[in-house]
């Protein structure tokens, strides 16, 4: 039986896989609420207790950079040791990757109905790219070897904030008024919606802005896909801009001809806005690769499991490596 976690900032999911006919099998999962729990042992035994389980191999995504065996959790007070997992599971080796990097594993297992196409381009073979706005925001690469994929992990939703237009800019300035550094994953991340949203009206606001019990982001998308609020109308448009162009930088950075690949939750919830064009054209609009870019498949992973399964599937291959 293998043991899967994907385990963020705000939900750590479980599950266990068995090998059918050379395919994982997921058997049960639960969700867990990760602030409501001290660490991810504590979530582990609790799930395994509670099925039973003999697990044989187990691997976990984790947001956060893996270190010497360790994650300490990007927007999380965990802190993860893989000997210690190892050992509370019986094991001589669990498989311990970042969050997106489990996603990246998770896509080359994916079947048609777990994408939804942005822009068809011209599909074949070659390096693929994955970004993921959530609760931080994830980035990886799939370095194609002419033979596989090979999924790799990076940090770079904590690069600088790049951007594109001139009112970008002036976002840039209203988050350098408030903070050292202005990263990609300020913005590009659930919280980022309420800045953007301050950003375009100081004047405008909503129950969510002085009620931490409500989901800023959840409220101001809801809004806009409403159409009830012009104000969250436009920020999540403009924050649907700069997503477009941070994957097509992470594209030319990696030369991704095989595609981009859009996960996380966010992506899920706001599609229609991902779907109208803008994305797809920020992702296009850089110097000198605007033609280059429209060959690049660009992909929303629907799929909320891929982090899961591509967990499951690293540790899957990494017991058959070892056997």
């Amino acid at each position: 039986m293998i043991l899967a976690g994907d385990v963020g900032g705000t939900k750590t999911n479980l599950g266990l896989f068995e090998v059918q006919n050379d395919a994982l099998v997921k058997i049960t999962d639960k969700r867990y609420a990760s602030r409501d729990h001290k660490g991810l042992d504590e979530v582990v035994a609790d799930f395994v207790g509670a099925t039973g389980a003999k697990v044989t191999a187990a691997g976990f995504g984790v947001a956060g950079a893996v270190h010497d065996y360790r994650v300490h959790t990007s927007n999380l007070p965990w802190n993860v040791d893989g000997a210690t997992m190892a050992r509370q599971l019986g094991l001589e080796h669990v498989r311990l990757l970042n969050d997106v990097e489990a996603t990246a594993h998770g896509i080359s297992i994916l079947g048609p109905s777990g994408l939804e196409t942005l822009h068809a381009g011209a599909s074949a073979p070659g390096t693929r790219v994955v970004i993921a706005a959530g609760t931080g925001l994830g980035e990886a690469i799939l370095f194609w070897n002419g033979v596989e994929h090979l999924p790799t992990p990076t940090e770079g939703g904590h690069a600088d904030f790049a951007p594109h237009t001139v009112r970008q800019a002036e976002l840039w300035k209203f988050i350098k008024a408030r903070s050292e550094f202005v990263s990609a994953e300020l913005v590009l991340s659930g919280r980022g919606f309420r800045t953007v949203h301050e950003f375009l009206s100081q004047a405008v606001r909503h129950p969510a802005f002085d009620d931490p019990r409500i989901d800023s982001a959840a409220e101001i998308t809801r809004m806009a896909l409403g159409k009830e609020c012009p104000v969250c109308v436009d920020a999540v448009g403009l924050w649907v801009e700069i997503y477009g162009s941070e994957a097509g930088n992470l594209a030319v950075r990696s030369l991704a001809r095989g595609g981009i690949y859009v996960a996380g939750g966010i992506a899920i919830k706001i599609l229609p806005f991902l779907k109208d064009g803008r994305f797809v054209s920020a992702a296009h609009h850089k110097e000198k690769m605007t033609a280059w870019l429209e060959e690049i498949p660009i992909y929303v992973v629907l799929d909320e499991e891929c982090p899961l399964k591509g967990a499951a599937s690293a540790a899957w291959k990494s017991r058959r490596a070892l056997m």
